[in-house]
């Protein structure tokens, strides 16, 4: 009886370990956010337009003035520019060495999101 038992224990824990293994999380490959559509980057990055909304999509949720993860409030354009121009946003997006992978506990932003806010960045985090 007891033999049973550990037989059927490993059975299962077999099983768990090969359907875990199938996993496949490429999000962006799975649930592609703009399909067809293309990324344009092209002039000057809106941060009203394009940039605050997805962080108001990805980020704000836990880094705000009420759930500041990290120390780190992103509830508004100053503070936005701040992590923006030392580096800390985009290499946390990315995934960058160094930095801590945002979102936390989730996979990469969509290649267009992190081009536009790579753009706005580069083009000095203008408030437009």
């Amino acid at each position: 009886m007891n033999r049973k038992r550990i037989v059927y224990l490993m059975l299962i824990f077999g099983t768990l370990i090969f359907i875990n293994a199938c996993y496949y999380d490429k999000a962006e490959l799975l649930y592609p956010s703009n399909a067809g559509a293309t990324c344009d980057t092209t002039g000057v990055i809106s941060y009203s337009a394009r940039v605050a909304p997805i962080l108001r999509a990805q980020c704000y949720s836990c880094h705000s003035a009420t759930g500041g993860s990290g120390n780190i409030n992103m509830s508004n354009y100053a503070n936005d520019k701040i992590i923006g121009l030392n580096g800390k946003l985009y290499g946390s997006i990315s995934h960058a060495s160094g930095y801590i992978p945002m979102p936390q506990g989730g996979g990469l932003m969509s290649s267009c999101d992190q081009a536009v806010i790579k753009k706005w960045i580069t083009n000095g985090c203008l408030n437009n």
